[in-house]
């Protein structure tokens, strides 16, 4: 366990794929967060990830915003401290973030990288950990993909031209210990599902179905996925799209930089997100209209500051 979610070993799907799926399917409905043991990517990858971002957020503010773009929602490059808020949320979180997406010869919606020059190690390590991840990610929605009755390459044509967004993450210190922000403030993710790559500091917390804040001890090695709104949407709120937040520490702890990266998988723009018929039922009336991805992200990415 990492505190009250469950571990599950990726791995054991090879060998009892319905057994795996099941006991999948029971930690997501209950939690909608699981951490991910088992699932192959070097620790040398993550280690070169962190020691990259670390060195390109001490950059001056002036060198870090040369790398800021005019991507759709920002999806690309340098993005200042201060820029985006949880949805409903009046403060801005206290993070700066910089963002690494999937490139796929002509297609349009996905914009090219940028690539900070003054950081040697930062494209190899994060084009490696993107990578890493994506597989991971595909892997992850073929169990999802059989836990709500579709066959397990459901998802395959659904996400090869969708955005795939690595964010690395900085809370830097805080100096003021009156603020009024957080470091991030309650909110779910609009994607399919999100890999997060954590700090072992203590700060992220995910809110259980009894409404308590439930504290997340990254274990070494763990990578904790959860489901995000698109994937909620589509089961209809079978698998659910829990509220998390990344606290302020008290003390020095708060004078300390915090790092993570998580990963975003989107579908691509066109699918639809119309719950799915077996997840629709007496008990679980529909809950959501149907929209498309891309609208979706649209008016999610104006909730939150990223799009105007």
């Amino acid at each position: 366990m990492i505190n009250q979610i469950p571990t599950l070993d990726i791995s054991d799907f090879g060998h009892d794929p319905e057994g795996f799926t099941n006991a999948f399917k029971r930690a997501y409905t209950e939690w909608g967060f699981a951490g991910i043991t088992g699932h192959g990517i070097d620790p040398e990858q993550i280690r070169n990830a962190f020691a990259a971002a670390q060195a390109f957020f001490a950059l001056p503010v002036e060198k870090k915003t040369r790398y800021e773009t005019d991507a759709v929602g920002r999806s690309r490059g340098y993005v200042p401290f201060g820029t985006e808020k949880a949805k409903d949320s009046e403060f801005s979180d206290l993070k700066e973030f910089y963002h690494v997406g999937r490139e796929v010869a002509g297609i349009a919606h996905l914009a090219p990288n940028v690539w900070p020059a003054e950081i040697t190690a930062f494209r190899s390590s994060f084009e490696s950990l993107f990578t890493s991840l994506d597989d991971l990610a595909h892997r992850l929605l073929q169990v999802f993909a059989l836990s709500l009755e579709l066959p397990q390459d459901y998802f395959d044509t659904r996400v090869n031209h969708g955005e795939a967004l690595l964010r690395i993450l900085h809370y830097p210190p805080i100096l003021d210990g009156n603020v009024p922000n957080l470091r991030a403030a309650a909110h779910e993710d609009i994607n399919l599902l999100t890999l997060l790559v954590g700090s072992e500091q203590e700060g992220l917390e995910v809110l259980s179905r009894q409404g308590e804040w439930v504290p997340i001890s990254m274990i070494k090695g763990t990578i904790i996925c959860n489901v995000g709104d698109m994937l909620q949407r589509l089961s209809n709120g079978t698998l659910p799209s829990t509220t998390h937040r990344v606290v302020n520490p008290q003390g020095d702890k708060a004078k300390s930089s915090r790092y993570s990266i998580p990963f975003f998988m989107h579908p691509n723009p066109t699918m639809r997100l119309d719950c799915l018929p077996q997840c629709v039922t007496d008990d679980q009336p529909l809950q959501y209209p149907p929209i498309t991805a891309s609208d979706y992200l649209t008016e999610r990415l104006i909730q939150i500051g990223l799009m105007k």
